[in-house]
């Protein structure tokens, strides 16, 4: 391996963190108020990445329940000592408690700790392993100074007792002349100088990546005078690659450096469906600050790392397994086993109920991470819809802005949710039978389709403008899942619908 393109972890993965343990990398995201939730990667070459579980994968571990769209787990980070893992985060905007936690493992694929609550204010905590033996934790929150105006707060974190002890010191409060949102720190030691790594400018098109240091944990610290050392602001808004920052480094056994950290993939103008993605660059360290060159490429040469890529998943899903695979999730914390894999053999049975899409709730919907710009999603449904009963795929970016393909009882319908106001699209008879039904994407364009035998496929409607889905529309933090779903329409329900099989993959016009 030469080369590698980017983003090396396609779709919805924002706020990477990164740690290697011995020559294994392991890597972990923001998943918001999606459950299993903090998906957690392994690689040997960091290029190559597998998921082996989630951090948050038992409903008794924290609380999503009622949690916003774009609530939920913001900006994890990831670290290991003496054995065992750590894991920081935030839970924002819960209904049951909200703040800083920290969940330990001894395997990185699990099982996980229930969430320790941790003191502190605001948002991404971080935590440093000292080579003295002591621990810190860092984390970012308002000051009321200006809109937008944060600091970053570093406290002693005692790993026996799971807690932040002794003095708060503030440490940062942004690089540049009214910075805005100085956040997402991370701590190192580079050459006998603890290293501060931020992000700053908002996780938009500003974002950036700021470094500074010092030589006692605790500060002073003076900010590299290149800053920012990673950004594409200056690019604008029609480059292939916008919004990259919140980072964090990770050396390999060789000692070269890396970065992990988010940007975006737009499909027009400033607009993008897949959310912020994980990207890898170099980097160098040259009088004791990072490096990178300034921003990040489509492709770099790769790090001097055998090369491990992993058994590509199918592309389709069969349900012929006890369990959901590790890429389906569920908006919020399941209370109810409202789905099966056993009732009908080779069939996912999602039980149709009350809850719905648009309701900050644990409706039932099983989704994916659209990871391309262009892509074909297909599945097979036998359903007998009742009353309001419905069930299909869904194009979901939040409650108040996705699109519906489903069968109801009165036939198929094609519907789009935007500012919470639903409209028809399209209708058309239904069935007798199994349907078939799929959505096409090319960039900005989402086309549904159906039918009822292999490769007859027939368009419902014309295609539908993804910018609806797009976060710079309807807000928040994420990008598009696609996925299986099934209600009664706010009433009360008794039906089900079964789906065959899943299907996903990733048309030719798409970039590898």
């Amino acid at each position: 391996m030469t080369a590698f393109r980017n983003p090396v972890l396609p779709g919805c993965h924002p706020d990477p963190t990164v740690c290697r343990v011995d020559g294994d990398f392991y890597l972990v995201t923001s998943t918001f108020e999606w459950f299993p939730g903090l998906p957690v990667f392994h690689s040997r070459d960091l290029v190559h990445w597998r998921q082996v579980g989630h951090a948050l994968d038992r409903p008794g571990q924290l609380p999503l329940d009622g949690v916003p769209s774009s609530g939920g787990l913001y900006a994890p980070t990831l670290r290991h000592q003496d054995g065992t893992f750590y894991l920081v985060c935030t839970l924002v905007d819960g209904t049951r408690w909200s703040g800083h936690f920290v969940m330990t493992a001894s395997d990185p694929a699990g099982p996980w700790s229930d969430a320790h609550r941790l003191d502190g204010d605001g948002i991404d905590p971080s935590l440093f392993f000292d080579d003295d033996g002591r621990a810190w934790c860092t984390g970012t929150r308002p000051t009321g100074r200006y809109e937008g105006h944060t600091e970053i707060w570093l406290r002693e974190f005692d790993p026996a007792a799971l807690a932040l002890i002794g003095e708060e010191h503030v440490i940062w409060d942004g690089a540049v002349k009214g910075a805005i949102w100085s956040e997402g720190s991370h701590l190192y030691k580079i050459g006998g100088r603890y290293v501060l790594l931020t992000a700053e400018g908002g996780t938009a098109l500003d974002h950036a990546v700021m470094v500074a240091r010092a030589d006692a944990v605790t500060g002073p610290y003076t900010g590299n005078p290149r800053n920012p050392v990673l950004t594409h602001r200056h690019l604008g808004s029609e480059h292939s690659i916008v919004g990259a920052g919140h980072a964090d480094l990770v050396d390999t056994p060789d000692g070269e450096w890396w970065m992990v950290l988010l940007a975006m993939r737009p499909h027009h103008l400033d607009r993008c469906t897949l959310g912020r993605e994980t990207f890898l660059t170099p980097v160098n360290c040259e009088d004791g600050w990072p490096v990178t060159g300034g921003r990040i490429e489509p492709s770099h040469p790769a790090p001097s790392l055998p090369p491990h890529p992993w058994p590509a998943a199918p592309a389709c899903d069969h349900f012929d397994g006890p369990e959901l695979g590790p890429a389906w999730n569920m908006p919020r914390t399941p209370r109810e086993r409202w789905w099966s894999l056993t009732e009908r053999p080779g069939f996912l049975r999602l039980r149709a109920r009350p809850e719905t899409l648009a309701d900050a709730a644990n409706p039932s919907f099983v989704g994916r991470r659209q990871q391309h710009p262009d892509f074909a999603a297909f599945t097979s449904l036998d359903f007998a819809p009742a009353g309001e009963e419905a069930a299909g795929l869904a194009l979901v970016q939040n409650g108040d802005f996705h699109v519906l393909l489903v069968s109801t009882s009165r036939g198929l319908r094609l519907v789009k949710r935007e500012q919470g106001v639903e409209t028809a699209l399209a209708e058309a008879p239904a069935a007798p039978g199994p349907v078939r039904l799929g959505f096409e994407a090319h960039g900005r364009w989402y086309q549904a389709l159906h039918g009822t035998a292999p490769g007859e496929w027939a368009p419902l409607g014309g295609p539908v403008d993804g910018d609806l889905l797009s976060s710079q529309v309807a807000g928040g933090f994420t990008g598009v899942y696609i996925g299986l779903y099934a209600t009664s329409g706010g009433r009360p329900g008794g039906g089900h619908a079964d789906f065959d099989w899943f299907e996903y993959r990733p048309l030719l016009e798409s970039t590898p």
